[in-house]
């Protein structure tokens, strides 16, 4: 196997996706920026677990943990690829349901951003900017309908991410119904020989406050805000004051410092974060997933519009890996690693062949993609579209109301 590497080129990708190549893939190794033996802090799960699992690594097993899903960092490439989008690095078909009227803090939801993308719900019930008919009865809609692999032309000029990060689902349809398209890009992380550690919690409290002051719960007109010491202002029910608590139950006083181990949780690990010897990305874009697609025009296959539109996947792929992977692996608070050498992709050959390594920067990846739109655009005199002007939705009364109504309803929970 070769382990010399040049810069991926156009040729060089048209040829994988045209001649039978299996897979690009990446792995990739980390250290935590804090250097080794510096914890990590990885998601937690129902009942605020970790998700740990036994691996094979090398022929041999190594406990690991998850420190990043096949969902999340598909997000993260989303996000990757909505700010090239924003920045004007790439020409990218977007739809987009503008919440800034009603909602600053939501402002605009795009395709990139949507969970299930342009199957989501938050598209369906938005309206097109005159406000006339809903998203998922347009003329938009109606394009990718009967969308499958073995039509897949509509996705290709309206939501190409789609093709890439895949989707279930149709204009008309809730749950699971529609055109089923799988994933051409997996990515996770995890961490390997992953060592539990012990939560700990503290809080000095520069006012000093004690544990021993008693907060009531105060009354409508007392001047006095959410809660008082002075009882003749509290709330009053069955003639007696209504106690909110502790003062550390409203952030207030000290907490004393506490530590909690795996074995005092019975060998739940709850936040307690992990060290690791090393962290690891798995990468690969499946070839023969993206050969599978098929965009015909007018109902007739065309061979030429096959091979430019599967080569403008697999560089859409290759350019959202590339640039989440220039944008840093901070994946949370207290969980930033750091590569320990530069991108490399694998490319995956038939059984026999041996393996090419290329390498690809984000000003690489981004001319590869924009040169595979190029060859699409030039394809619009046999009827191919390539929407690159956004396609701006508004929010329904309907999306309005719920949110509007959820938030209220969330405050009064909160409050009980």
């Amino acid at each position: 196997m070769s382990e010399g590497s040049i810069n991926l080129s156009f040729e060089d990708l048209k040829g994988a996706v045209s001649e039978g190549a299996a897979a690009f893939r990446c792995v990739t190794e980390y250290q935590p920026v804090g250097g080794s033996g510096s914890k990590v802090f990885p998601p937690t799960y129902a009942g605020s677990v970790y998700a740990f699992e036994s691996r094979r690594l090398n022929g041999e097993e190594h406990q690991c943990v998850i420190l990043d899903s096949v969902a999340s960092q598909a997000n993260r490439m989303e996000e990757a690829l909505r700010s090239a989008w924003e920045e004007k690095h790439i020409s990218l078909p977007v739809i987009s349901v503008d919440f800034t009227k009603d909602f600053r803090d939501i402002g605009k939801v795009t395709s990139l951003d949507a969970p299930h993308r342009i199957a989501d719900a938050i598209l369906r019930y938005a309206k097109t900017q005159d406000g006339d008919e809903f998203f998922s009865r347009s003329r938009y809609a109606g394009m990718w309908k009967e969308a499958s692999i073995h039509n897949a032309t509509s996705l290709l000029e309206i939501c190409p991410t789609a093709l890439v990060f895949g989707i279930w689902g149709s204009p008309e349809a809730t749950g699971g119904l529609g055109a089923k398209f799988q994933r051409v890009i997996v990515s996770e992380m995890i961490g390997v020989d992953a060592v539990p550690g012990a939560k700990t919690t503290s809080r000095i409290d520069p006012t000093g406050i004690r544990a021993g002051v008693k907060l009531y719960q105060a009354a409508p007109g007392s001047g006095d805000l959410e809660w008082t010491v002075d009882e003749k202002k509290a709330v009053q029910e069955k003639k007696k004051s209504v106690l909110l608590g502790k003062p550390s139950e409203l952030n207030l006083g000290n907490v004393t410092p506490t530590a909690e181990s795996p074995e005092d949780t019975g060998g739940l690990i709850k936040g307690g974060g992990v060290t690791i010897s090393r962290a690891l990305q798995f990468t690969t874009i499946s070839l023969p997933a993206i050969r599978r697609l098929r965009f015909p025009l007018n109902d007739q296959p065309d061979p030429e519009v096959d091979v430019i539109g599967r080569i403008a996947v697999a560089a859409l792929a290759l350019c959202a890996a590339t640039l989440t992977h220039e944008d840093g692996a901070d994946l949370r608070s207290r969980c930033h690693l750091v590569p320990t050498s530069e991108l490399k992709w694998e490319l995956v050959g038939r059984p026999g062949e041996d393996s090419r390594f290329f390498t690809l920067d984000g000003a690489g990846a981004t001319s590869l993609f924009n040169r595979a739109v190029e060859q699409v655009k030039s394809l619009r005199s046999k009827g191919l579209e390539w929407h690159d002007e956004e396609i701006r939705l508004i929010p329904s009364k309907q999306l309005v109301d719920a949110i509007q109504l959820s938030r209220a309803r969330g405050g009064a929970e909160e409050v009980e």
